[in-house]
């Protein structure tokens, strides 16, 4: 049987419900990544291709990449995250490590419920942070989904560098079909560039250490831009989906949004850069300004059903904790 061939037989017996090890000597492109990152980056070539080779190609991680949850409209997505386990629960993580979150608010301008309710939306607060290994997320999606392959190479890349940068045996880690790690979910190109070592100790743990975990969302987000004080999102009249044109990231002032014919709440900072977008509501598709924070908020995941979920739980958050949630 030819190369091609066999790997054909690979794959199809994958998608037949088998798990099979990755086949490094069938497969060239997992054979050209080795030798890339021999020569790019100076690792022994024994040594990649003896971790690869334990890597399994799995069926369950193409399919639940296949059906994300922000294919749903807003009124589904949203009953998701916006539940009293996941309000009361971030209530409790925030009163908990209360003292970190000030001192992360302090230094980075991020607000506490916008990190608690990033932290919820992500692993509910650490209990969900995955059950696949790293290793098998990112190999399967690099070298057997080819829509998306060479992001996930990518990210196989970062992954190795990230393991010998921290000490850590790339067989060991976990996180989810998609390969994101820890309880704020950082892919391994995030957490090389975002993660931070809040407490000192020289480790940046995003598995078990509160501190570090809070000190990278916030940096995440301050390294995005995220504006001190600012408003996120505020709701419209519907009529005004007349004005969402499919972008996020603002382009006009309120002030010529205005002067374009849209009707905006009183008292807006019309100096403010907005988009607007709309969400497919129940009963009707509902207008929203979406602010330069809610865009930072979609850096973290570009669907606005995700950024909205994340501003709705955090004032939901807020309110339970008696302070007053901005508008």
């Amino acid at each position: 049987m030819n190369t091609s061939l066999r790997i054909l037989a690979a794959i199809m017996a994958m998608t037949a419900g088998c798990v099979q090890a990755l086949p490094l000597d069938e497969h060239p492109q997992a054979r050209q990544f080795i030798e890339q990152m021999v020569r790019h980056h100076g690792f022994e070539a024994s040594y990649l291709t003896d971790a690869l080779s334990g890597a399994e190609i799995k069926r369950n991680i193409l399919k639940a990449i296949q059906r994300p949850a922000e294919a749903k409209p807003w009124h589904q997505y949203r009953k998701i995250f916006l539940t009293e386990r996941r309000i009361g629960e971030g209530v409790d993580f925030w009163r908990r490590h209360q003292a970190i979150l000030d001192k992360v608010h302090e230094e980075y301008g991020v607000p506490p419920e916008i990190i608690v309710a990033i932290l919820g939306v992500e692993t509910l607060y650490g209990s969900r942070t995955g059950s696949f290994r790293v290793l098998d997320a990112l190999s399967t999606l690099a070298f057997a989904y080819p829509k998306r392959a060479p992001f996930f190479r990518k990210e196989l890349e970062q992954f190795f560098l990230l393991s010998r940068e921290e000490a850590l045996d790339p067989r060991h880690p976990r996180g989810s079909y998609a390969g994101a790690m820890g309880w704020p979910q950082f892919m391994p190109s995030s957490y090389r560039h975002y993660a931070a070592d809040f407490d000192g100790d020289g480790k940046r743990d995003i598995w078990s250490n509160p501190g570090d975990v809070i000190a990278s969302v916030a940096n995440y987000f301050s390294r995005h831009g995220w504006q001190r004080g600012k408003p996120v999102a505020t709701r419209l009249q519907d009529s005004a989906t007349a004005f969402a044109d499919g972008t996020l990231k603002p382009s006009h002032t309120l002030h010529e949004w205005k002067r374009k014919g849209l009707t905006l709440p009183e008292k807006q900072d019309e100096s403010l850069k907005a988009s607007v977008f709309a969400l497919e509501g129940k009963d009707a598709r509902q207008a929203w300004l979406g602010y330069e924070n809610f865009y930072v908020i979609t850096r973290y995941n570009h669907s606005p059903l995700y950024a909205m979920a994340v501003y709705q739980l955090s004032r939901e958050i807020k309110r339970r904790m008696g302070k007053p949630a901005e508008k």
